[in-house]
């Protein structure tokens, strides 16, 4: 499973149905956010609201993207009559339109941002690997590419509102330097570890999330990315560690003007992006059993 609470229910047939899929998505966010940002000045925290109507405001203009490529395509605005089938769910504000401001920050709300970011990513790329006609295979793979983008953009800012983050090297600057790929063979470690105790049902993903790591460990670098890490080593938490290379990942892609690096990278990044959705998602024994996994 990804982070798709659950496949669609038909491929998508003609780009007049993908721009009106689309459309549906960005305004239920723009929607969303908005009516998240109204209560949040509503109870006093205009901090709070001014996140939420930024992530509106993004999401508005990814909206008159896909009305301005559905009109320059089609000749017409997305018609929401073109979905033929009940869309999956993109959207998930995690509790956070009923929650007491108290309980929120600007991380939080950018965490939930970016894993919508992460599932509408997910959706493009399931729409682009069943799509039968080429013009929608590329008309999705475009949305996925787009919507990684905006993923880069969100964890970035993420970053610079998790004040105490944990992988920062120490004042001193005592803490290490690795390279991404001592980070996916430690990566490969755990997940083999893990293989050996999964349920029946899990153990043959795990295992291929296993070799998967192990493959990119033996490829270039194509972005010669070193990463800090604490004084006491790289973390033994999975999910903490492909949360880690799928940050380093998009990261990379930022500073790459060679096109065939940046697609290398960009894959890879939503690889990282997908292993991460099904270790948060199908493996919750592994935030149970971490404590447990040897060096």
């Amino acid at each position: 499973m990804s982070l798709l609470k659950r496949e669609p229910a038909d491929s998508v047939k003609s780009l007049d149905e993908l721009f009106a899929i689309a459309a549906a998505m960005e305004r239920e966010a723009a929607t969303r956010y908005a009516e998240i940002a109204a209560r949040m000045r509503q109870e006093g925290d205009p901090a709070l609201a001014e996140v939420f109507e930024r992530l509106s405001a993004d999401e508005q203009g990814h909206l008159d993207i896909v009305m301005h490529w559905s009109q320059r395509r089609k000749g017409h605005a997305p018609d929401p009559a073109s979905i033929r089938w009940e869309m999956p769910e993109t959207f998930d504000d995690e509790g956070v339109a009923t929650a007491h401001p108290r309980l929120l920050s600007a991380y939080r709300a950018l965490s939930m941002a970016v894993r919508n970011e992460e599932r509408a990513f997910a959706f493009w790329s399931y729409v682009a690997a069943h799509a039968q006609a080429p013009e929608i295979r590329q008309a999705a793979e475009a949305m996925a590419h787009e919507e990684l983008g905006h993923v880069a953009i969100l964890r970035r800012e993420r970053r610079s509102a998790f004040h105490a983050e944990r992988w920062q090297p120490d004042a001193q600057g005592s803490d290490g330097m690795t390279d991404l790929a001592a980070l996916e063979r430690r990566l490969a470690d755990l997940l083999e570890i893990l293989a050996g105790r999964a349920p029946p049902q899990d153990r043959g993903r795990l295992a291929g999330l296993a070799e998967e790591a192990r493959r990119h460990a033996g490829e270039p670098d194509p972005a010669a990315v070193s990463v800090a890490v604490p004084g006491q080593g790289i973390s033994d938490d999975p999910v903490a560690l492909a949360e880690l290379l799928a940050d380093r990942y998009l990261e990379a892609g930022d500073g790459l003007k060679d096109d065939v690096s940046l697609a290398r990278v960009q894959e890879l990044a939503g690889q990282a992006i997908a292993r991460l959705a099904w270790l948060r998602s199908d493996l919750p024994e592994v935030h149970d059993e971490r404590a447990g996994i040897p060096d």
